[in-house]
């Protein structure tokens, strides 16, 4: 089974109500560790790379291991996505490289930091729509800017600044004239472990105010103007479980008290059109506390694949339990997947159709 377009995964998580998770990858663990929480959940998967990871991996070794990962796993329908680029150029380069989905986060500036007008981001994700979707690729663009960094990349709004959330009003204006296929929502989700500045008398974190109400206002606006399922997403949504981070910090790590997004507010999010949900964070502590924990027992190791093993392991649990707490266990299944030349016939009929 080639890659297939996200825009699918999507629309066939809509159909069912489910989210379909999109976790990031630097190396062949990590890809390795997703593949097999999806194949032994018989989930459909999003692998995703950031600009960073692009070129940690020197590019074509990440295409070469997605290769391999869908050789290996023929019945389990996987889109590769460029997370957060940065500019049209950027996302052609992943295009060439094969990915079958890109998002332009143009919310912010081409440095990635500082935050852009409304009109950039319309005129810049509309520039990477009519590129891609010329070539059968999915286009996920952004409104609103998120809190947080990662890999060098946000505006580093605090965790409770609700300036730059998703405005309501103005995502069908957004669809409407960029064309793009799903939207990524600033709902007060962030990048990054830290996700809140909340804490009780004692000193606990407490989960980060979400913006809630927005994702279903968002839902009901497109669906009002002829955009029924349309797909959100949801970023910065890793729960940054206490337990992962205790491990981190039992073998010398030196974490601070945590908390990510609560899996009950995802599911509310997915349960009112959120059909991607990215997962980041999660992954590094497990592998970081698997990593730690092996070498402390045992610094005689000297092997990377002593430690490397673990923390494999450790992500795989965590997509696992993912997978199955988004809905998209035994979905995989379900449909007959497209390629990117089908995806490229209907987006043509769709510009036909519009002139």
């Amino acid at each position: 089974m080639p890659l297939v377009p996200m825009l699918q995964l999507l629309e066939e998580a809509a159909k069912k109500g489910y989210g379909v998770g999109a976790y990031n990858v630097n190396n062949m663990e990590q890809i390795q560790a997703i593949m097999q929480a999806a194949r032994e959940t018989q989930s459909p998967v999003i692998i995703q790379a950031s600009r960073g990871a692009l070129k940690y991996s020197n590019l074509i070794y990440l295409k070469k291991l997605m290769e391999a990962a869908v050789e290996e796993n023929p019945d389990i329908p996987v889109a590769m996505h460029l997370d957060h680029g940065n500019s049209l150029e950027t996302c052609k380069t992943a295009i060439a490289l094969g990915f079958t989905s890109v998002m332009i986060d143009a919310s912010l500036m081409g440095d990635g930091k500082t935050i852009a007008s409304y009109e950039y981001n319309v005129e810049t994700s509309r520039s990477v729509v009519e590129y891609a979707h010329a070539r059968g690729v999915t286009v996920e663009a952004e409104l609103g800017a998120l809190g947080g960094i990662e890999d060098g990349h946000g505006a580093g709004l605090a965790a409770d600044d609700t300036t730059h959330l998703t405005d309501p009003e103005q995502a069908v204006d957004f669809v409407q004239k960029t064309g793009c296929d799903c939207l990524a929502l600033a709902i007060g989700t962030s990048h990054g472990a830290y996700k809140t500045l909340r804490y009780d008398k004692d000193g606990n974190p407490l989960p980060p105010r979400l913006a809630l109400d927005r994702i279903e206002q968002i839902e009901n606006n497109l669906e009002k103007a002829g955009y029924p399922n349309f797909p959100l997403v949801m970023h910065g949504s890793s729960s940054v479980p206490p337990e992962l981070v205790e491990v981190v910090n039992k073998y010398g790590g030196q974490m601070k008290k945590s908390m990510g997004i609560p899996m009950q507010d995802i599911q509310f999010g997915i349960a009112r059109g959120v059909r991607k949900i990215n997962v980041d964070t999660d992954g590094r502590i497990a592998m970081t506390g698997a990593v730690r924990k092996l070498l402390w027992e045992k610094p005689e190791k000297f092997d990377p694949r002593d430690w490397l093993t673990p923390a494999r392991e450790a992500l795989y649990q965590v997509i696992k339990g993912k997978m199955i707490d988004f809905g998209t266990a035994g979905h995989a299944k379900d449909y007959a997947p497209m390629t990117l030349a089908d995806m490229k016939k209907r987006y043509e009929k769709q510009t036909a159709g519009a002139r």
